[in-house]
């Protein structure tokens, strides 16, 4: 596990900035996704961005009704398996519907929410020292996590986000729609994939 001191303070954020900044990352996860789906016709990436879009309803439209045991039904059928496919965004693929499932979860039960905001943190920064290692040959550990571009960068935009949640007095609904704008319109992954 690589640790980064972002992981004490996520622990100390409001659920509903927790959930925020799970979205905001599996936003980011997307494009490997959806690169994957392109590359073998194995499923329509917009299933799962609409899954994703129930949890950003969630966040902000005041009553949102959303079924999420119904939502990780869905999911199920989007997640491909690593043993069929002989091509590595299999991985990023699979990494993207797993933090999907943990954000799911955690909603059906909330006091998951501050372990899951954790993993999910750790599923992304993963994603990227993997594919570090796959290029590279170098193992990505916690001493020298700081000489890699890539890792150091995904802390970087975790940091941004974090950043802009804190500075928020009260659920900013505004500022969740921006998040996510922000992140849609740029469509480049925590892999440096654009859409």
């Amino acid at each position: 596990m690589l640790r980064n001191p972002l992981q004490l303070r996520l622990e100390k954020f409001e659920p509903w900035q927790q959930v925020t900044f799970m979205a905001a990352l599996v936003e980011r996860m997307y494009p490997n996704y959806a690169l994957f789906c392109e590359q073998t016709e194995f499923a329509d990436p917009r299933q799962f961005h609409a899954i994703l879009d129930t949890v950003w309803e969630s966040l902000t439209v005041k009553n949102a009704k959303a079924n999420f045991e119904r939502q990780l039904e869905k999911l199920e059928d989007l997640i491909p398996e690593k043993e069929v496919y002989d091509l590595y965004l299999t991985y990023p693929a699979v990494d993207a519907c797993e933090a999907m499932a943990n954000l799911l979860h955690c909603l059906l039960d909330r006091d998951l929410i501050a372990e899951t905001v954790l993993k999910i943190s750790q599923i992304s920064v993963r994603s990227v020292a993997q594919l570090e290692e796959a290029q590279g040959g170098e193992d990505v550990t916690d001493e020298n996590q700081k000489s890699f571009e890539s890792v150091c960068g995904e802390w970087d935009i975790q940091w941004d986000i974090f950043r802009a949640l804190k500075n928020a007095e009260s659920r900013d609904i505004e500022m969740i729609k921006g998040i996510r704008a922000e992140l849609r319109e740029s469509g480049i992954s925590n892999l440096g994939i654009g859409l």
